[in-house]
């Protein structure tokens, strides 16, 4: 979109000075600068980073306590952890080495014992693993080499006691062990993208779920037999492994779901790309169900460490907020900064925090790809800022990394010294935006003032962007003069002044991505012998999560029942509440049959899983009615056959992978009009599961591919909602099929 001719105010570039925080990439180990704070205790900031992830250097100790998010554990006195989403900090009291000589004493005994008893349970005796030779063998195809680079790492990369090799350590050295071949690829890939300079893509996200990777990694490199067969000569299976293994949770939901599979999707077709985001210490929550309801407990995914991560030291970007901009006579400027963190009480820290998280991602993922450009340019012809877009491509994942729009311009315009209009060419050029819902409370404003009070240059940008594009509507586009106020940048509501940043995303993008298609799979329908494998494939899925469900919740199930399953965010517009009014429903239905009749139904086994948000009370309450009607209808004897509910605890890619490929029925019945794409649901009819569902967002283009015949349609279309609403706010009775 083309915005009017640059005014001077904003055209004159500032210049400034790094603040106290800074942005490491793929950084290993920081160290605040003062090696004692008042209190004479060491501190020691120490974490291992991945590759695509961001991380907060501080060297101001006293402001740790305002950095907390999420969950904090209680720590013994002499290992208090303190923890936020971007780095994880020890205070350690000094004079520890007595506790340590007593800890190794410790480890001694405790050595000789599992050496006496022949090893430790559930894993492998030394006389088993020890045949196997430590060897490194970091590009290994065959088995027996495997098997050895994987007991190479074991003792020589050590994480654990070597007197053992249990589960655990099996798992972290055969992540390792799988974790050569990626380095060697993936340094192979890089140096040819280095030569090659092709346009890359750069998708930018504050959520990524990509369950656990070994497997996969494994089975990309198509090594996945060799290995098995490499854990068979150290006495144990895969299997047993890959269940070692915590999903990383560094996301929620379908839109780091999405972002996972966008990255999959673009390395199987070998397509350069680099994905950003932030490595957060715990996660969400872990999920658990009493007879309260859902609880929420640390999800501390990295209580010991990800083997995945790799360490890069030597790449530190300064990020700049607070202050205030000073334009100077000669054009330059200043942006001063401030050690003082926002003050606000416990919502608003919350708040400022999550705006902080979203341009540290911002500002240090755009100052390392601008890096990479410019290092692809050394040596070659003199080039031009023009070029960017030509060979730069940055995905924006939703609202949340929406503040690389005006650190773009501001980095192009203060530190390389473009004027405003080929800075607006070039950002309007690189930037696209996907958007995944039209919920307005999903669509982020952000308060002005704390905008002002944070990042004060990227608010002068904001409201240029505005008032150009307020100007571009009234001489170009008279038809939407009337929307102005709906459509623009800026809402300056007195009593509650926010910028839209979705509306910031509409006007600078070049590209706004909605809608997913479907491949087609009807040329294998009337295939038998594809179907007779199908069956038993679905069969042997349902008993797998059958065992599953008995694990986790102690329920049996029948694998021969109907397994009617709902997974997702738990949230009122995506209807959960509905789904289990029905199952009351069916239940009232079944109890006023006689015997004989019910012998004629179908037996059904609905399961329901997803988190809701700690603060969003009506969705707890959905979580705990759909546990107290399971509560009723698994313990009717007269029904319990024809009927079970289960609620499925702490849902994630895990699950999923248990869930979906035995489900027979699934449930995406949103309300039609509130869901942008949806994801889960592509993934339920890829696995020949039926669905019901609203018209709304990928339903529409899944009903067309699979044919309205083998899909079941809930309520109205998003086009008659708004009639509907209308005729029940005049008093007409809602007739809809």
């Amino acid at each position: 979109m083309q915005l009017p001719p640059s005014s001077p105010s904003l055209a004159t570039p500032s210049q400034s000075q790094p603040s106290n925080l800074q942005i490491r990439r793929n950084s290993g180990e920081l160290r605040t600068a003062s090696e004692r704070n008042e209190r004479g205790l060491e501190t020691i900031c120490t974490q291992r980073q991945a590759p695509a992830a961001t991380t907060i250097v501080t060297n101001d100790t006293d402001h740790y306590d305002s950095h907390k998010v999420n969950h904090e554990l209680e720590q013994p006195e002499t290992a208090r952890q303190i923890s936020t989403d971007s780095w994880l900090g020890f205070v350690l009291p000094t004079g520890i080495n007595s506790a340590y000589d007593c800890f190794i004493l410790q480890v001694l005994e405790m050595a000789a014992k599992v050496e006496a008893n022949g090893g430790g349970s559930g894993g492998v005796a030394p006389a088993v693993y020890t045949k196997v030779p430590a060897v490194a063998h970091p590009l290994a195809e065959k088995p027996e080499e495997i098997a050895s680079n994987i007991n190479y790492h074991a003792q020589f990369s050590p994480h654990f006691s070597p007197f053992k090799f249990e589960l655990e350590q099996a798992f972290y050295a055969t992540a390792e062990s799988a974790r050569d071949r990626l380095i060697t690829q993936w340094n192979e890939t890089y140096l040819h993208f280095h030569k090659v300079d092709p346009k890359q893509t750069y998708y930018l996200s504050m959520e990524y779920l990509q369950g656990r990777a070994l497997t996969n990694a494994i089975g990309n490199l198509k090594i996945q037999d060799a290995y098995a067969d490499a854990f068979r000569k150290l006495g144990l299976e895969l299997e047993e492994i890959t269940e070692q293994e915590n999903d990383a949770a560094l996301g929620n939901g379908g839109l780091g779901r999405l972002a996972s599979c966008f990255l999959d999707s673009m390395a199987t077709l070998n397509l350069p790309a680099w994905g950003y985001g932030l490595r957060y210490r715990y996660g969400l929550f872990k999920q658990r169900i009493t007879r309260e309801g859902q609880e929420e407990h640390a999800e501390d995914w990295l209580e010991k460490f990800s083997p995945w991560e790799v360490v890069r030291h030597d790449i530190v970007y300064p990020v700049r907020f607070f202050g205030h901009v000073e334009v100077n006579p000669n054009g330059s400027g200043s942006l001063t900064s401030s050690t003082v963190l926002y003050p606000g009480d416990a919502t608003g820290d919350g708040k400022l925090l999550r705006l902080k998280q979203q341009f540290f991602l911002c500002s240090a993922s755009l100052q390392d790809l601008i890096c990479r450009f410019k290092e692809r340019r050394q040596g070659k012809r003199p080039w031009k800022w023009s070029e960017f877009p030509t060979k730069v491509a940055v995905q924006l994942n939703d609202t949340h990394p929406t503040l690389a729009i005006p650190e773009l311009m501001r980095l192009l315009m203060d530190e390389e010294g473009l004027g405003w209009d080929d800075a607006w060419d070039v950002t309007s050029r690189t930037i696209a935006y996907t958007n995944h819902t039209v919920l307005p409370e999903a669509l982020e404003k952000w308060p002005q003032p704390v905008m002002w009070k944070l990042l004060p240059r990227h608010m002068e940008i904001i409201e240029e962007i505005d008032k150009r594009f307020i100007a571009m509507i009234n001489t170009t586009r008279l038809d939407l003069e009337s929307k102005i106020p709906s459509i623009r940048i800026l809402d300056n509501n007195p009593q509650k002044p926010v910028v839209r940043m979705a509306n910031l995303c509409v006007v600078s993008s070049h590209s706004i991505l909605f809608q997913y298609g479907q491949q087609s799979l009807r040329q294998f329908a009337d295939n038998e012998h594809l179907q007779a494998e199908w069956l038993s494939a679905k069969m042997a899925n349902k008993q797998r999560l059958a065992q599953y469900i008995l694990q986790v919740t102690g329920v049996t199930i029948d694998p021969n029942s109907l397994f009617d399953i709902q997974v997702k965010r738990i949230h009122e517009y995506k209807r959960q509440l509905l789904n289990i009014l029905g199952v009351v429903y069916r239940y009232k239905k079944l109890k006023e049959m006689r015997p004989e009749e019910r012998k004629n139904t179908t037996p059904r086994t609905v399961m329901t899983g997803g988190k809701a948000f700690a603060t969003y009370i009506n969705a707890k309450r959905i979580v705990r009615l759909v546990n107290d009607v399971a509560d009723v209808v698994n313990n009717d004897p007269e029904v319990n056959s024809y009927l079970k509910v289960v609620f499925v605890p702490n849902y994630n890619v895990s699950v999923a992978e248990m869930l979906i490929p035995g489900s027979e029925l699934s449930q995406h019945i949103s309300i039609a009009g509130m869901e942008a794409s949806g994801t889960s649901n592509m993934k339920f009819a890829l696995n020949g599961c039926l669905i019901i569902g609203t018209l709304d967002g990928a339903n529409v283009e899944i009903r067309e591919e699979i044919g309205e015949e083998n899909f079941f349609l809930l309520g109205a279309t998003a086009d008659d909602v708004p009639r509907l609403r209308k005729e029940r706010e005049n008093g007409l009775v809602l007739s809809v099929s």
